[in-house]
């Protein structure tokens, strides 16, 4: 059950407080006050979005928090900024997804907005769901993994398309491309290669004269004769005195030098290559590369990058091509097999759903329908990943008219009470804690009365949450909360005793102090209480 809840900087409410009992507890407050605030923190509790304007004037963050006591205790709690929100599971950072996995299951939250769940078909379809028993659900997670099968079937479908001409026309342009790329015959650092043995090709005539200058300074009659001449001069010089070693040596040094450097050009000269068949030939390679460039990358590391995809895309290609001959058998089988878990699936949600009108019908009478009539219609429809159906809750307030959509039929009263007595029958309302946000719209007099008991009879296996400006439903609580507004701020206390008194008096005649209306409040909580105990 749910322990407390404390809200902070929250709406309109700065801080708040609230410990609600283990039966039905109420909410109430003018309009305007800020009744709903509570059952927003709630929502936050179980992973719902952040809605934007939750954040109160006190400060730039609204903070919200529970403990939920049951076989395993929690503290879930929510920190909402204006950029982000952030939660907290027993003390430790955590999601909003972990929330609703944890915090979820134990909490249901059934609002006004859900009048028009039951309008719709996904709706409807949610609310069959709720009820399916662990041999139905065989069913629904069968269809489910129809659906998937069938959808990967379906995406390969489409991949192919309906024009596998198409398709080999683009196989046939990838493996030319991939053929001209690789009988190009071209690696990783080639361009490099190939620009500087393009420059020496076209410069070979200029670096012939130079290399020829080069060997006629170096060589004999150059430098090279004349470092030698040194080189027996200091030898001679050495014999008569040894300090000149040191001199001897390095002109030794530079002697060898030399003479490397002079077989290093003669070799570059030997390789220097002057034929004009060879400049032609690496001409032709540079400009293969340069249209390979202009076609595929601006580098040859994009080139070969493509060479890659290119290649993986062929593969791609040919398994899809290899499987087009069975790919329609394929997709026939799958479609088959999708119809034939639809139909089981839609077999199961109209026995469900016969059971939860059933169940609803008395929930109506109790809630003051002489004879209503409730059909949850479940009828073909085309497949989709939530089955293969459509549902439509048929309503008419009594036997002598014809069911119709309760979108086109229902008042909001009338409405408001289907949701009640649906919630209950599919059992929707079967978690520990259950909340109801002004579900009460429309609805008044008797009838309210006996929504109040209804509610109360709820209370007794589960706890409760109402917010409601029907006095008759406040009067069955066990703890009643008020929530009044100062200004731009609201406050929420517990109504107990006389102030309680008070309350209902203000919902049934407008004033709180009246004697007349605190004389029927008292009469009304008396009225609960002998109702109660039926």
């Amino acid at each position: 059950m749910l322990e407390e809840l404390v809200v902070s900087n929250l709406g309109l409410i700065p801080e708040a407080v609230l410990t609600p009992s283990r039966g039905l507890t109420v909410i109430t407050g003018e309009t305007g006050a800020g009744k709903t605030v509570m059952l927003g923190a709630l929502r936050l509790l179980i992973g719902e979005p952040a809605a934007k304007g939750l954040i109160g004037p006190s400060g730039d963050q609204a903070d919200v928090s529970a403990r939920f006591v049951d076989d395993t205790d929690h503290v879930a709690r929510r920190v909402v900024t204006p950029n982000r929100s952030k939660a907290y599971l027993d003390g430790a950072i955590s999601t909003a997804s972990a929330l609703r996995e944890t915090i979820g299951p134990k909490v249901s939250i059934v609002g006004q907005h859900d009048q028009h769940t039951i309008t719709s078909s996904e709706g409807v379809r949610r609310l069959v769901d709720v009820s399916l028993t662990s041999r139905e659900r065989t069913d629904f997670d069968a269809y489910g993994k129809a659906w998937n099968a069938y959808e990967v079937v379906r995406a390969e479908a489409d991949l192919l398309g309906t024009d596998q001409r198409h398709l080999a026309r683009e196989l046939e342009t990838i493996r030319f491309q991939i053929a001209e790329i690789t009988d190009a015959g071209f690696a990783i650092g080639d361009d490099d290669l190939l620009r500087s043995k393009a420059g020496k090709l076209r410069n070979a005539e200029e670096l012939a004269t130079a290399i020829d200058s080069i060997l006629d300074r170096l060589g004999e009659g150059g430098a090279g004769s004349d470092v030698e001449s040194a080189v027996r001069a200091v030898d001679s010089a050495v014999n008569l005195d040894t300090t000149l070693e040191e001199i001897s040596d390095r002109i030794r040094n530079l002697h060898e030098t030399l003479s490397d450097i002079n077989s290093e050009v003669v070799r570059y000269a030997a390789d220097l290559n002057l034929d004009p068949a060879a400049l032609e030939e690496t001409e032709q390679r540079v400009s293969l590369l340069s249209s390979l460039k202009r076609k595929y990358g601006d580098s040859l590391e994009a080139v070969l990058a493509f060479h890659k995809d290119a290649t993986a895309r062929e593969m791609e290609l040919d398994e899809l091509l290899a499987s087009a001959g069975d790919i329609a058998e394929r997709l026939d089988v799958a479609s088959t097999s999708l119809d034939t878990a639809g139909e089981a699936l839609r077999s199961t949600r109209s026995t469900a759903a016969a059971r939860i009108a059933e169940a609803a019908h008395g929930h109506l009478t109790d809630l003051g329908f002489r004879a209503p009539l409730l059909e949850i219609s479940v009828v073909s429809a085309a497949p989709t990943r939530s089955g293969a159906d459509a549902a439509t809750v048929l309503f008419a307030s009594d036997a002598s008219m014809k069911p119709g959509p309760v979108s086109a039929i229902a008042s909001g009263g009338e409405l408001s009470r289907l949701v009640l007595a649906l919630t209950l029958a599919s059992g929707g309302a079967e978690t520990d804690v259950v909340a109801f946000d002004e579900i009460d719209a429309g609805v008044g007099g008797e009838t309210a009365l006996a929504m109040g008991q209804k509610l109360a009879s709820l209370a007794e296996t589960r706890q409760v949450l109402c917010v409601t400006h029907l006095p008759q439903v406040a009067a069955f609580a066990d703890r009643h909360y008020v929530v009044e507004r100062s200004g731009a701020t609201a406050s929420i206390s517990e109504a107990v005793d006389t102030r309680r008194t008070e309350e209902l008096s203000r919902m049934l005649a407008g004033l709180s102090s009246s004697e007349k209306g605190q004389e029927h409040a008292e009469e009304l909580l008396a009225l609960a209480s002998e109702k109660r105990r039926v």
